[in-house]
């Protein structure tokens, strides 16, 4: 009998070995095996992490509630996202339960206030990473109570809650000075004042995104790169008051930045960049989409200094010509490193620049929308050298098609990918 116990228990243990693998659909059909396998697969030891975006975004509160009973404190890791109907209350249930949480997405769950992040801040002492993205009832308050019950905190989302203001940014990093990754995208109403917070206590600090944060000025970016010299990667697009004063900020305090997204920026010029790309050598991913003073000059500094760097997008910069193309063509970058070149509404781009990247064996996508002088036969020439390459490039009819249903005439652009 001791012999028969000992494999019974020893299958048991292979089992829930196997179930821990499992994600949260396959354990549920497991459940429905057999009594012996419900219990097993149900077992909260199972259910350390879980993700319901792919499985039911449709659920009720009821639905959190009982996963929080369940896995109680085994559960390291729940993503909600998108979980419209999960409120304050299922939320407060599952803090209670869950104590262990570590990483929590509430992306989109738009019913969810205030009172949820009193309630984590109250219970769940452990939390890591935070998503309220979309949540946009969240307030300064979330923020403090956050900053008084969740010290280990290290990734911050609240994108497009955009009550938010300094005041709560204030008291955040005050109690949560290990802030590693913060998302601020569409936080309206943040100032400087916000940036110097951040930069006066958050030395830790690896991503900031701020992008259409529009009051944003030179003064609180550079407060961010004198104070957080570990910075990796900075949104700042659509931040349209920003001009070089940052990019020689970044060169002189952070050359760990790997990734620089100014989009629509269009103060910044070759200036700027010249100091950028001389001291940010880990440079791997930049937006500079309507940057529209850049020059082929910002391309040369880049070939040069910027030996890892992966995705460039250049679209709206009218000035690029297929001179600096050439020079990123024969770059550090160019033969096993460059991954996507975005040349959108470049008009001086022609073939030859096709011509030049052809040497660019790891380039997996180039988009061309409205390079007027590119055409089919370069791109045709282009793909004998990379023939996996994705193009994506548009070319107008000749003519314009016939009027429909009126006499206005309507053009359009045939869009190919090619």
């Amino acid at each position: 009998m001791c012999k028969r116990k000992k494999l019974l228990k020893g299958a048991v243990l292979t089992y829930q070995r196997i179930f821990s693998f499992l994600d949260v659909v396959t354990l549920c059909r497991c459940a429905q095996v057999s009594r012996a396998w419900n219990v097993l697969a149900l077992d909260g030891s199972n259910w350390q992490r879980i993700d319901l975006f792919d499985f039911q975004r449709d659920i009720e509160g009821r639905v959190v509630e009982n996963i929080s009973k369940r896995c109680g404190g085994f559960l390291r890791k729940l993503s909600l996202r998108g979980c419209l109907g999960v409120g304050d209350n299922a939320l407060r249930t599952f803090a209670q339960n869950c104590r262990n949480i570590e990483v929590l997405n509430l992306n989109g769950c738009t019913k969810t206030t205030d009172a949820t992040c009193t309630s984590l801040s109250k219970f769940c002492s452990k939390l890591r990473h935070l998503d309220l993205a979309s949540c946009t009832s969240i307030t300064n308050m979330s923020l403090k109570a956050l900053s008084e019950g969740c010290p280990l905190l290290e990734q911050l989302n609240i994108s497009w809650c955009d009550q938010v203001t300094k005041d709560g940014i204030q008291a955040l990093v005050r109690g949560c000075g290990g802030l590693k990754a913060l998302f601020l995208k569409g936080c309206t109403q943040l100032e400087d004042e916000a940036l110097k917070y951040i930069g006066a206590h958050c030395p830790e600090l690896v991503t900031l995104n701020l992008q259409t944060c529009l009051q944003i000025t030179d003064e609180g970016l550079i407060t961010i790169c004198r104070g957080c010299h570990k910075l990796q990667s900075l949104c700042a697009s659509g931040c349209s008051n920003i001009t070089d004063a940052i990019l020689n900020a970044l060169g002189q305090n952070c050359p760990r930045l790997r990734i620089l997204e100014v989009a629509r920026c269009s103060q910044l010029t070759d200036v700027g960049f010249t100091t950028l790309a001389r001291n940010c050598h880990e440079l791997e991913k930049m937006d500079l989409e309507e940057c529209v003073q850049i020059t082929d000059s910002t391309l040369i500094q880049l070939s040069i200094h910027c030996p890892r760097l992966q995705v460039l997008s250049l679209s709206h910069c009218e000035l690029i010509t297929d001179d600096g193309i050439r020079h990123l063509g024969n770059g550090a970058c160019a033969h096993d490193q460059l991954e996507v070149i975005e040349l959108d509404n470049c008009p001086l781009i022609t073939d030859a620049s096709l011509e030049h990247l052809k040497s660019c064996h790891s380039l997996e996508r180039i988009e061309l929308y409205d390079c007027q002088q590119i055409t089919r036969a370069g791109i045709k020439r282009l793909r004998t050298h990379l023939p996996n390459i994705k193009v994506h490039a548009y070319f107008a009819p000749v003519t314009p098609p016939p009027s429909v249903g009126g006499s206005r005439q309507r053009f359009c652009r045939c869009c190919i990918i090619l």
